[in-house]
């Protein structure tokens, strides 16, 4: 990694837009300082190193693969047990505690699904479906709700783009099959 790197450059190696680079040094989040003129913002490599480290975002060298499962659930418990059963199953997964992780990870960790909680504090699950609708193309994830919300807000989550339900409480095999399913796709 360069020692001094461009919001683009930062952009590219965490796998999301410049603008989100941009607004994490506006929130203090990631350190950053100002060229002298137009005000462009660079960010020394050590301090993307130490960000990236800190919310758990990976170096951006993983291939693509379909038995890769992104995780994205708030409760901790639940997201480790979806875990125990997708690894023991043979899948590759990974973990985002939240919108701002999962968001972060896409590209980076290169799922071929995400399961996705709704209600997250921050970020939620339709915040999510909302980036992954605008984002078209450049974020190919198939995405499978795993909520206990209400039928209205599943309903909301279909027209977002997800392509599954998953109610909770859920058996193991519906797990499975419902991702098996989406990984077929």
């Amino acid at each position: 990694m360069a020692e001094v790197l461009t919001t683009g450059e930062a952009a590219r190696i965490c796998g999301v837009n410049f603008r989100t680079v941009s607004r994490w040094i506006d929130r203090g989040l990631l350190q950053a300082y100002k060229l002298p003129g137009r005000g462009d913002k660079r960010v020394l490599g050590e301090e993307l190193r130490r960000f990236m480290r800190e919310h758990n975002i990976p170096d951006g060298s993983a291939p693509a693969s379909s038995r890769r499962v992104l995780i994205v659930d708030d409760e901790p418990a639940m997201a480790h047990a979806i875990e125990r059963v997708l690894r023991q199953a043979g899948f590759e997964t990974a973990l985002a505690a939240n919108g701002f992780e999962a968001g972060a990870m896409l590209s980076i960790f290169k799922p071929a699904v995400m399961a996705l909680d709704l209600r997250m504090p921050g970020l939620d699950g339709m915040a999510v479906l909302r980036f992954l609708r605008q984002a078209g193309s450049s974020a190919p994830v198939r995405t499978l709700v795993v909520s206990a919300d209400s039928e209205e807000r599943l309903r909301e989550a279909l027209a977002l783009g997800a392509h599954g339900i998953l109610r909770k409480p859920f058996g193991n095999e519906e797990l499975l099959a419902e991702v098996e399913r989406m990984c077929e796709a």
